[in-house]
């Protein structure tokens, strides 16, 4: 059954439209936020540079191995949602789920064009003439200017945003750039546009496990029985003895944007936008009765006014202590790692074929890759020591590939933000080795600011 939301007005209603205009201004402004982090790198604030192999957020600089920040911020998005629901139900889903905000969007864009919900209505069962056909073209071709502006704005995200409009301009576009901004405007336009409600009933998988989070303290969308029933159509000047405060005009329905009736409970289409509340305050003043029929409120304390008895709420009790205490940890965690995490990687690879050499002098000689991911703008030095093998001498293996022995420790250096990578041999004498795997560990220091990673690998030789 389609949905024809009505339009309302009220505190919920502009509460939604300033999170809408917040909402879609962050989305479409970050991407042309400059931030200085020197010459030869991109001066976009926010940049996930796949080409780079980078991602920008203002001064932080992450590279892809450490993609477990990616997996920290969705745990703590995760946990920050769950203390938010069980403190004010769907608020994420009213006000700020990209589905709710495009489709508000898109919604104005319909009444605009084809008028409001008896408008609408009457248009979609009339037949097929002229206007009506210029007003179904209208109302598309906008949707997809909008989702073509959805998928652009998205993609200036993994691509500097001057650059790919001197790109547009220019006919130079990337091939995936393209791509993309054609998926994310189809699917923009079919889910903001088509589906609507669709998504949040059938699609997205959060109501379904999101009353979890719910208990008799958590704000939701209420209808107060014990005040509107028995419910019934009312006229001016009539009495309202034996009978509730719901004149069942049906307005809380129209205006719900999933089609629900508030008055039969809690339901999973409900996204907790209180839109019915307004539509339903609207009435209340017209009727001269107490506005709140229908409000955000707590089992609770539905049922101590059922019982006309005081009414708190309970913000602080054990499920929001432990969300807030999660989130705080792993926030916590998060800033420390991040601000003592290493300037430097390494990273060694031992050669499995062959598993080692025996030189003519009797030595024995394993070969390894060492890179070093220099995490700074600046030229580094580093040491590179070889300890748990007696006698060992590492080597090193020039361009040209001659191979020079540097000794008990040698010197590399990595360039500025760069890996560099270097052949490396370690050969000791046979006899100095006591088993056909003994452990190596390859120490690695800064000469600028001796900060050192060790990396553990293993030293073979012939069987004892």
């Amino acid at each position: 059954i389609k949905v024809y939301p009505k339009k309302v007005d009220g505190l919920f209603r502009r509460l939604k439209w300033a999170a809408l205009v917040i909402l879609l201004g962050i989305y479409y402004i970050v991407p042309w936020l400059r931030w200085d982090r020197g010459p030869g790198v991109p001066d976009q604030a926010v940049l996930f540079d796949f080409a780079g192999q980078r991602a920008y957020v203002l001064w932080i600089e992450t590279w892809p191995q450490e993609i477990y920040y990616l997996a920290g911020l969705l745990i703590l998005a995760a946990i920050g949602l769950f203390f938010i629901t069980s403190l004010f139900g769907r608020l994420w889903c009213g006000y700020a789920c990209p589905q709710t905000v495009w489709t508000d969007l898109f919604m104005l864009v319909e009444r605009a064009i084809e008028g409001g919900r008896s408008a609408r209505i009457r248009l979609n069962k009339g037949p097929w003439t002229s206007a009506k056909v210029a007003k179904k073209i209208a109302k598309h071709t906008s949707w997809l200017v909008i989702s073509f502006l959805t998928g652009g704005a998205w993609i200036m995200y993994f691509y500097d945003a001057p650059t790919l409009i001197h790109d547009v301009v220019a006919f130079q576009v990337p091939t995936f750039a393209i791509f993309f901004v054609l998926m994310f405007t189809a699917t923009t336009y079919l889910l903001g546009g088509i589906s609507r409600e669709q998504v949040c009933t059938y699609m997205c998988p959060w109501p379904r496990f999101q009353s979890a989070m719910f208990d008799e303290d958590t704000m939701i969308v209420t209808y107060e029985k014990f005040r509107g029933e028995p419910r019934a159509p009312h006229k001016a000047g009539t009495s309202w003895e034996g009978r509730g405060d719901c004149i069942d005009c049906n307005q809380c329905v129209a205006a719900c944007p999933t089609g629900i009736d508030i008055r039969d409970g809690s339901q999973l289409e409900c996204i907790g936008c209180g839109l019915c509340i307004d539509a339903c305050n609207t009435i209340m003043d017209r009727v001269d009765l107490p506005r709140g029929l229908i409000k955000f409120d707590t089992a609770a304390c539905q049922t101590a006014l059922a019982e006309n008895k005081p009414t708190t709420y309970r913000l602080v009790r054990p499920r929001t202590v432990l969300y807030a205490g999660l989130f705080v940890l792993v926030g916590c965690l998060m800033a420390y790692q991040l601000f003592t995490r290493p300037t430097f990687g390494v990273n060694l690879l031992r050669d499995r074929n062959p598993l080692f050499v025996k030189l003519s002098d009797g030595d024995i000689r394993n070969g390894y890759t060492l890179k070093i991911l220099n995490m700074v703008r600046r030229s580094r030095d580093f040491t590179v020591t070889a300890q748990g093998v007696p006698g060992g001498i590492i080597s090193r293996q020039e361009a040209g590939g001659s191979i020079i022995d540097e000794g008990s420790e040698m010197t590399v250096s990595a360039p500025p933000d760069q890996i560099a990578s270097y052949r490396l041999f370690i050969h000791a004498p046979q006899s100095d080795l006591t088993s056909d795997a003994t452990d190596l560990t390859l120490q690695v220091r800064s000469l600028e600011d001796e900060e050192s990673i060790s990396h553990q690998t293993i030293f073979r030789g012939p069987s004892k």
